[in-house]
Order: C-alpha cells, then sequence, then structure tokens
C-alpha cells in the first residue's frame, strides 16, 4: 500500500466516523461548541481536553496505590529463602513471632493496690436510695449521706404513679435518635418545662446527663477557635474540650482578675489575625471544689470582650436559687445574658439525661450538630416525665428546698468550731460538703497525696463500721500516656458528704468521728472498738493524733 493509498483509507475512516457521529442526538450542538470555542479561544479548548483525559484517567485508576509497602519488612535471611523455594513454613515462623512480641497500649491504667483494696471493700446497696440505705454484704442498715437523692424524691409516690403510667403509655424507651423517630411528645414538654423555668427562649434534652456538655463544647468550637476555662472545671467538661481540639487557654481556679488577664492576652494574640470564635467556659458550682463561680464578674467580662460563655450548671441547677433555679437565679444574673446553659436531670430531680438552654439558634444548631443528641437514643419517657413533675414539685413546694439548706446550716454549724485538721471548701449553700485536709496539718505531718488519699479512706471506713456511708471525692485517672505537664490541675483529696432534706439536723453519731478528728472519740464504744482494732495506744488511720 502507497501513500496515496494510505490516506485514501485513512479519509474513508474519517468519513464513516463523522457519518455515524452526526446520526448521534446532539452531536451539531456539540460540534458548533467546538468549533466556537477553538475560534474564540483555542486555550481553553486545550485545557477542557487535557481535564477530560485526567477525568478518564482517574475512573481507570485504581483505588489505593499499588507501589506503598504496606507489609511487614521480613528478615534479609526469610527474603533470600523465599527467592529460591519453598520456605512458607519460616515465612509463617517470623509473622507468628512479630505478632508475639506486639503488646497493645491498655484502654486503662493498672490499678494501684489502693485501689484494689478500695474496690474491695466497696459497699454496695440493696433497693433504691434515701436516708436510711441497706448494705447488700451486711445486711445492715446505714445513715447514707454519700447520695444525690437530696429531696428523696425516689421514694415519692406521686412520681412513681407518673412515671409508671407514662411507662405504660410510651414504652420503656424509644431505642432510636431524636432526629430519627425518637423524639415524642413527652420530650418536647420537658424542653418547653425546662425553658420557662429557666426563663430562655429554647432548650434541648440529652438521654446522658455526662455527654451533655461534652458534646456542646465541640458542636460550637472548632479546631482554631479559642477557649478560656477555669482550672478546676469537672472532667466532662475536659472531655468536651479536647473533643473539640480547639486552643485552650486555662485561668486559675476563680479568680477573676486572672480570667480578665487571659481575656485581654487572647484579645491581644487575635488582635492582627483572622476573626475566630472565642468562649469562656465555667462551672456554676464547682464539682471539684463545692464553691461557686462569681456570675455577674464572669458575664461582665464577657460583654466586654466578645466572648460566648457556656456555663455548666450540672451541681448547681435544682440546688441554687430561691427555686432551685440555679447560680442565675442566687447571684440575680438574666439567663438570657449567658449563650449556653447547661444542666443535669439526675441528682435532685432523681430523672435522667441532661439539657443545653438557650436561644432558638442555639438550641437548633444542636438537633444536628451534638454528637450524644444526634447518634444516641433518645431520652427514656418515663424519665422526661420525671424531670418535668420533679421541677413543678420545686416550683410549688418551697418546704423542699428550705429544709435543705437548715439542714445544710446545721451541718455547718456542727463542722465549723469543731474540726482542728479538716475545713469544707464548699458553699455555704451548697448540699455536698467537700472536707479537705488544712494545710498546716499537711505541712506538720508531711503527709504526701497518697497519705491523704489513705487517711481519708480510713475515715470513710470507720464513720461506714459506725453506721454512717459517706465518700471521698473521686478524680479521673491519669491517661497511661501522660506526663507529668499533661497532667495539669487536680482537686486536693477530701471526703464527700452529703446533706438530704429528709435527714436530722445533727449529725449521727458515727460522723463525729471524722468532724472531730483531734479531739479524741466522741461516740460511745469508739474509744474501746478502735483500741481493739489497733491496740493500746494506736490510732484509727495509721496517724498519731487524728483520734
Amino acid at each position: 500500500m502507497d501513500l496515496q493509498d494510505a490516506q485514501s483509507w485513512l479519509n474513508e475512516i474519517v468519513n464513516e466516523v463523522s457519518v455515524q457521529f452526526q446520526k448521534m442526538p446532539g452531536s451539531a450542538i456539540f460540534l458548533r461548541y467546538v468549533k466556537s470555542s477553538y475560534q474564540n479561544d483555542p486555550v481553553r479548548s486545550a485545557v477542557e481536553l487535557f481535564l477530560f483525559l485526567f477525568f478518564v484517567r482517574y475512573l481507570l485508576a485504581p483505588k489505593y496505590s499499588t507501589q506503598r509497602k504496606s507489609y511487614v519488612t521480613l528478615s534479609d535471611e526469610v527474603c533470600l529463602l523465599l527467592t529460591y523455594g519453598s520456605v512458607k513454613l519460616i515465612y509463617e515462623q517470623e509473622i507468628d513471632e512479630l505478632v508475639d512480641e506486639w503488646t497493645p497500649e491498655p484502654l486503662v491504667p493498672p490499678q494501684t493496690p489502693f485501689e484494689e483494696a478500695e474496690n474491695e471493700k466497696r459497699p454496695v446497696i440493696m433497693g433504691p436510695t434515701g436516708p436510711k440505705s441497706k448494705l447488700l454484704s451486711s445486711g445492715r442498715t446505714v445513715t447514707n449521706l454519700a447520695s444525690y437523692n437530696f429531696y428523696n424524691l425516689v421514694a415519692n409516690e406521686t412520681l412513681k404513679e407518673k412515671a409508671i403510667q407514662t411507662l405504660r403509655t410510651y414504652g420503656v424507651g424509644p431505642c432510636g435518635p431524636p432526629g430519627f423517630y425518637g423524639t415524642q411528645d413527652i420530650h418536647m414538654k420537658t424542653e418547653a418545662d425546662i425553658a420557662s423555668y429557666l426563663g430562655v427562649p429554647a432548650c434541648i434534652v440529652y438521654a446522658q446527663a455526662f455527654s451533655t456538655i461534652s458534646s456542646v463544647i465541640p458542636a460550637f468550637s472548632k479546631r482554631g477557635d479559642i477557649i478560656v476555662a477555669d482550672k478546676a472545671v469537672n472532667y466532662a467538661i475536659r472531655k468536651g474540650i479536647q473533643i473539640s481540639r480547639s486552643t485552650v487557654r486555662w485561668y486559675e481556679h476563680n479568680d477573676m482578675e486572672d480570667l480578665q488577664r487571659v481575656v485581654q492576652t487572647v484579645i491581644k494574640e487575635q488582635g492582627k489575625k483572622e476573626l475566630t470564635r472565642r468562649f469562656i467556659i465555667t462551672e456554676g458550682m464547682f464539682e471539684n471544689t463545692g464553691d461557686v463561680v462569681d456570675l455577674p464578674k464572669v458575664v461582665d467580662l464577657k460583654l466586654r470582650y466578645k466572648f460566648r460563655l457556656i456555663l455548666d450548671e450540672t451541681s448547681s441547677f435544682g440546688v441554687l436559687g430561691r427555686t432551685g433555679r440555679g447560680v442565675t437565679e442566687q447571684q440575680n444574673v438574666d439567663s438570657s445574658q449567658i449563650d449556653m446553659i447547661i444542666g443535669s436531670l439526675a441528682g435532685p430531680l432523681c430523672a435522667g439525661g441532661g439539657f443545653c438552654a438557650g436561644s432558638d439558634e442555639i438550641v437548633e444548631h444542636q438537633r444536628i450538630s451534638a454528637a450524644a443528641y444526634t447518634f444516641s437514643a433518645a431520652l427514656p419517657a418515663m424519665l422526661a416525665t420525671t424531670a418535668s413533675e420533679a421541677l413543678l414539685m420545686l416550683q410549688t413546694n418551697s418546704e423542699l428546698l428550705s429544709q435543705l439548706r437548715d439542714n445544710i446550716r446545721a451541718m455547718w454549724a456542727q463542722l465549723d468550731p469543731r474540726s482542728d485538721w479538716v475545713h469544707c471548701t464548699s458553699s455555704i449553700d451548697n448540699p455536698v460538703m467537700l472536707l479537705v485536709l488544712k494545710s498546716e496539718v499537711i505541712a506538720s505531718k508531711k503527709l504526701s497525696r497518697a497519705d491523704q488519699e489513705q487517711l481519708l479512706q480510713d475515715v470513710v471506713d470507720e464513720t461506714l463500721a459506725n453506721g454512717v456511708l459517706i465518700t471521698r471525692l473521686k478524680s479521673m485517672p491519669r491517661a497511661t500516656h501522660a506526663t507529668p505537664k499533661d497532667a495539669g490541675w487536680e482537686p486536693q483529696p477530701a471526703l464527700k458528704w452529703i446533706a438530704t432534706s429528709q435527714g436530722s439536723r445533727e449529725p449521727p453519731p458515727g460522723l463525729k468521728v471524722c468532724m472531730t478528728m483531734g479531739h479524741g472519740p466522741v461516740a460511745e464504744g469508739d474509744g474501746e472498738r478502735l483500741a481493739e482494732r489497733d491496740g493500746e495506744g494506736g490510732t484509727a488511720c495509721g496517724y498519731e493524733g487524728c483520734w
């Protein structure tokens, strides 16, 4: 075939392809577009052709790189043997050795001997909690000063009947997330009741109290945003801050001057950068120390420096204020000045779950952005009913709150003038009384943190032997990979006893053991029993002068 025949054959093929192409629908429009595009802008045609070819290559390419080595490199000896023949056995042997040598990192740190001993003798209660509880191990009935059942609503017959009626109507649980099919009319009523109770436009209810604040924070604060937080905030807040991956600035616990300094530093650092979201996060009543935030001052700084305020009222909701609305009511702060109010429906309300109250925009954003709301089953309807009825009781029965506060003051009066060893860090209105060793006692006895924990645990054991159940402040363990620099602020070891509205205003005799440390035994029979346990002249906790 000469050159002329080849050209003739090629022209025939081109003409045939052209004829077949023109028979396709839309071919004329495509040809006009290409011709006009080439005449007006040939560069664009070249770019479009390149993108088309790249798209075709991308579709045909494998989904992973065939050149990447994602396998374990074997030793040179095994690789050489594999090259020459049947060494499958040696290959598998080395793989098995590598697997045997690998040790996964534990999910939780191992228990210390102190924690093991504590867990072995941890008391277990039979039946519902109340002022009097029965121990499973011995069957004894003890005075329970370790329960958050402040108003003994667990034993309230009206709440029981309401819960049973709701259970028969709605079943045990919705078994689905609120955004799918888990929301029921009772949930909407509870949200409206809480919003009305706090005086805010809207509210959203979560199924778990702990995950409420740890989901609210990352729903609004993202990487690159600024969080200014109190060093003593609880564990749930710390987890929320960690999940958000935001830039964190800590200020000294309840120190408003240090808060102002940190806020001013943040403003100065962000002066020349693009605008970012900025938050102040604090608790209303601190779980780890028991004291109350200076909310008017925090609100003033928030408004002055244009921060958003996230207030965790988990410990103060249902407790502080004339009708239990929390620290906003106690300190006469308009709730509309708080961007987000987070609280718990467990504890004093004896229900379950948590809530976040604020503006309509704040609430609606969480319905699609908060992980605990979007991916968790909704709150059981009977718990939502219990929460609504408990709020109604707090509003209509003022004796519940007044009786609780009278008992708190009575306990304070017994504690303050009598103890040379401990002092209470909690607010005067806080039913959870945290007792820490005085600094002079720690210094004179040279007590380490472990020594303080052991001493306070001995007091817990001693009061239980006297028929009174109290506990210690428990802090979350440090992560296995954490360094001393990452440890951060830690609460001081403390005893925790809780006043209730149903209890006596006089501390039970067993509790006087820890209240009068340094003054000798006061309960009848204490001296003989302690002498039997520790020997003549011994001490109950191992430290001279403790009893």
